[in-house]
């Protein structure tokens, strides 16, 4: 499979594994799988740790730079179909992270792995629930 994770999943996945339920870890790490981030999920991290929400040690930037440095990800960069796309994906907010990652899933054909339920009731792209 061809999985985006959402924020929440990456981080879960990295600090909280117990928080995915088992068919998400199964899928998550199956060697055939592609794995995918968002930079705007590296960037909503950064935002999660300047508003408290988030605590990474030993900071914010030195954490996600190792993650970086270590990571099996693919990076699903945001271009100029993505940005487009972003406008037209039928997410039922306007949350800017979670409309990019929609329009990622489908500009790159991406399973979108999350457990927002916005996100699992829009149509257009493949998802994978974690609930």
């Amino acid at each position: 499979m061809r999985l985006l994770l959402d924020t929440h999943i990456w981080l879960w996945t990295l600090i909280d594994p117990s928080k995915l339920k088992p068919r998400v870890s199964e899928a998550i790490s199956d060697p055939s799988s592609e794995l995918w981030l968002s930079p705007l999920s590296v960037w909503e991290t950064l935002v999660l740790c300047e508003k408290r929400r988030l605590s990474l040690e030993p900071d914010a930037r030195t954490w996600l730079d190792c993650q970086m440095a270590t990571a099996l990800f693919r990076d699903a960069p945001v271009t100029w179909p993505v940005a487009i796309e972003s406008r037209r994906v039928a997410v039922v907010h306007e949350d800017p992270v979670d409309r990019f990652l929609a329009a990622t899933a489908r500009v790159y054909d991406l399973t979108l792995v999350t457990a927002d339920e916005r996100l699992l009731r829009a149509p257009g792209y493949a998802v994978l629930a974690n609930r």
